[in-house]
């Protein structure tokens, strides 16, 4: 059994879908962010840095916080969605460091900017609408020659959709990345996904590009 301390953002939703995919047995214990629970000291003896997710394994006696290294730890521990050794290993760590350090990062600025805060400063909202435009041109660029992000559906396509679920957010039209649209629609129509996308709680559907 692992517990997973969550809450419904790209973050958290890279672990509840591995966690489906995976078909792992785990509970779920809502970290409302907005109401600042991710501080209460019983969290933070979790999660030092005071960010959800993160996870318990009862089983090995282990906790882990950071979504990336949650992934890498799942995907170990049961064997599935990341090779075992080799360039393809490498290909999934490399895409899965890439939103860790790019992808998600700059997009969570562009949401802070444009969509919560228009208005407030147009310098920001240029500078990340277009890290966002060019993101989002690097993935398309990567998928025209990969069905899935690294080859195989990995880690690393659980790590960036999540992200590109918020397209709106970002103010990205997916008809301007055709690979982008293609793929992200393939991750959304997958059951595990669509379950994943849930927790803790159905808030709204899964956005989908007209």
């Amino acid at each position: 059994m692992i517990d997973l301390y969550t809450w419904t953002t790209p973050n958290g939703r890279k672990v509840s879908i591995m966690l489906e995919e995976c078909g792992l047995e785990y509970e779920v214990f809502p970290i409302d962010i907005m109401g600042r629970e991710q501080f209460a000291p019983a969290f933070l003896h979790i999660s030092p840095n005071g960010k959800i997710p993160a996870i318990v394994d009862r089983e090995a006696g282990l906790s882990l916080m950071e979504s990336g290294a949650i992934l890498l730890y799942l995907a170990e521990k049961t064997g599935r969605f990341l090779p075992a050794s080799g360039a393809e290993r490498l290909r999934v760590i490399e895409w899965l460091m890439w939103q860790m350090g790019g992808f998600g990062p700059m997009l969570g600025q562009a949401h802070h900017f444009l969509h919560f805060n228009p208005g407030k400063a147009p310098y920001a909202e240029e500078r990340y609408g277009k890290e966002a435009e060019r993101l989002y041109r690097v993935l398309d660029r990567q998928l025209e020659t990969h069905e899935f992000v690294a080859g195989a559906y990995s880690i690393a396509d659980m790590s960036i959709w999540p992200w590109a679920s918020r397209f709106e957010w970002q103010g990205i039209d997916l008809a301007d990345y055709p690979n982008v649209r293609r793929w992200y629609l393939d991750v959304a129509g997958r059951p595990a996904v669509q379950r994943g996308y849930d927790v803790p709680a159905k808030t709204n559907p899964i956005p989908l590009p007209a």
